[in-house]
C-alpha cells in the first residue's frame, strides 16, 4: 500500500506538471518539482537530525522508568482495555507502557515527547511481531489510535491565532477537541471492524465511558477560563505532569536502589541509532509528498472540489481550508503553513481561518507517523493501517467542517 501511494504521488505530479507545460505553457513548473525535491530532502535530513537529540534524551529516561518499574505500575491500570484491543501483546509487556506515555504527551500537545515515546512503542510491539516486514495488528491499532489521537492542549494553535491577529485565539478549542474526538472514534471503530475487535465487551465500554467523561470535564473547565488563563495553565499543567514522571522515574530507580545514569546512558544510545534508521523512510515520504505540492496536484484538487460544490449549490466557504485538510495527512509542517496562509489571506476569524485551525488540531500526519514509526522498525507492508489512519482523519476533517459551521457558521 505505502508503495503504491508512494508512486502515484510521483505520478500525478508528473501528469499535472506535463498538461501545465504542454497546455497552460507553464515553463517553470518543472524547476518547481526539482526544487522541491532537493529542499525536502534536505528538510529531511534536518528533521532526522533535530529528532536524534530529542529521541536520546526520551529514550533514556523510558529506560530510567522501565528499570525503576514505574511503567510496569502505569500499565497495571490500562491492562485490562489494551489486552482486549491488543490481545496479542502479553500482560506487563514493556511496549504498554511505552503506548501509555505515547497516548499521554499527544493528549497533552508535546509532540517532541509524543514521537520518541511512540517510537519506542513500535519497537517494543516489533519484538512480539512474527513477521517483522508486515505491520502486526497491534501495531496497527496503536499506529491509527496515534494518528488520531486526542489533543487536550493545541496551544501552537492559539499562538499562531494569537500572532494573526485573532480577537480570541482560543475560541477554536472546544470545536478542535469535538473533532478530534470524532477522529479517533472514527479511526478505533475502523481497526476494529478489520480486526474483528469487539468493542461493545464491557471493559472496553467502561474505558472509554470513562475517557469521555474525563474528557468532558477538561473541556468544562477549559472553557469556563479566560483567553489568557487559559494558555498559562494548559501550558503550566502539560510541562509539570512531563517532568513530574521524569521525576517519578528517577525516584523509583532510588527506590530500587538502581543507577539512573547508567540506565539512562543505555537507553539513549538507542536513539541515535534509531535517528539514523529513520532517514531514508522520511526522505522518501517527504520528497513524493513535495513534488505533489510542488507540481500544483494539490491546488488542482481544491479547484475540482470547489466546482463539485458549486454544481450542488452548496455553501463553498469550506472550501478555502481545504489545502490544510487536504496536506495534513501527508505533512504536519505543509498543513501548518496551509493554516498560516489561510489565516493570513482571509483572516484569522474568517470561517476558513478558524476552520483551517481546527482541521490542523483534528488529528496528527498519518503518512509522516507511518514513514517514521513504521521506518524505524523497517516494516514495509503497512496493511489497512493506512487505509484506517485515512478513515479517521477523514472523520476529523469532515467533523471540523460541520462543528465549524455549527460554532462559527
Amino acid at each position: 500500500m505505502l508503495n503504491i501511494i508512494w508512486i502515484s504521488f510521483f505520478l500525478a505530479a508528473f501528469c499535472t506538471a506535463l498538461f501545465k507545460l504542454v497546455f497552460l505553457g507553464d515553463q517553470q513548473v518543472f524547476a518547481q518539482i526539482m526544487e522541491a525535491m532537493f529542499a525536502l530532502s534536505k528538510s529531511a535530513f534536518e528533521i532526522a537530525l533535530g529528532l536524534t537529540g530529542v529521541l536520546t534524551l526520551w529514550l533514556g529516561i523510558m529506560r530510567i522508568g522501565e528499570k525503576s518499574g514505574f511503567i510496569h505500575l502505569l500499565t497495571q491500570g490500562l491492562t485490562p482495555l489494551f489486552s482486549r484491543l491488543m490481545p496479542d501483546v502479553p500482560k506487563g509487556h514493556p511496549a504498554l507502557g511505552a503506548i501509555v506515555m505515547n497516548i499521554s504527551a499527544n493528549a497533552l500537545g508535546l509532540d517532541n515527547a509524543a514521537t520518541p515515546l511512540g517510537i519506542k512503542a513500535m519497537q517494543e510491539l516489533q519484538t512480539l511481531n512474527p513477521n517483522p516486514e508486515t505491520a502486526s495488528n497491534a501495531q496497527i491499532l496503536f499506529l491509527v489510535i496515534n494518528t488520531a489521537g486526542v489533543t487536550l492542549f493545541p496551544v501552537t494553535i492559539f499562538t499562531y491565532r494569537a500572532q494573526l491577529g485573532a480577537a480570541n485565539p482560543t475560541d477554536v478549542f472546544i470545536p478542535i477537541l469535538i473533532a478530534t474526538y470524532m477522529g479517533t472514534m472514527a479511526g478505533l471503530l475502523a481497526v476494529a471492524f478489520v480486526q474483528k475487535i469487539n468493542l461493545l465487551d464491557k471493559v472496553i465500554m467502561a474505558y472509554l465511558g470513562g475517557f469521555t467523561l474525563v474528557v468532558g470535564g477538561i473541556l468544562a473547565y477549559f472553557s469556563s477560563l479566560p483567553q489568557q488563563q487559559m494558555l498559562e495553565q494548559s501550558a503550566i499543567i502539560s510541562n509539570f505532569i512531563l517532568f513530574s514522571l521524569v521525576i517519578t522515574f528517577i525516584l523509583g530507580a532510588i527506590n530500587k536502589e538502581i543507577n539512573a545514569y547508567e540506565a539512562f546512558i543505555e537507553g539513549a544510545k538507542e536513539g541515535f541509532h534509531t535517528a539514523t534508521t529513520i532517514i531514508p523512510y522520511l526522505v522518501a515520504m517527504l520528497v513524493a509528498i513535495g513534488v505533489f505540492r510542488a507540481s500544483g496536484a494539490l491546488d488542482l484538487l481544491a479547484d475540482l472540489v470547489r466546482a463539485a460544490v458549486h454544481y450542488f449549490m452548496l455553501d463553498d466557504r469550506f472550501v478555502d481550508a481545504l489545502p490544510t485538510a487536504l496536506i495534513k495527512p501527508f505533512s504536519g509542517s505543509g498543513a501548518r503553513a496551509m493554516m498560516i496562509d489561510t489565516m493570513k489571506t482571509m483572516g484569522a476569524d474568517s470561517f476558513a481561518g478558524r476552520l483551517s485551525s481546527i482541521v490542523q488540531g483534528s488529528s496528527e500526519t498519518t503518512f509522516y507517523v507511518l514513514a517514521i514509526y513504521f521506518g524505524s522498525v523497517g516494516i514495509k507492508h503497512i496493511r489497512h493501517a493506512a487505509a484506517c489512519g485515512i478513515i479517521a482523519d477523514l472523520a476529523g476533517i469532515v467533523a471540523s467542517i460541520f462543528v465549524a459551521y455549527w460554532f462559527f457558521g
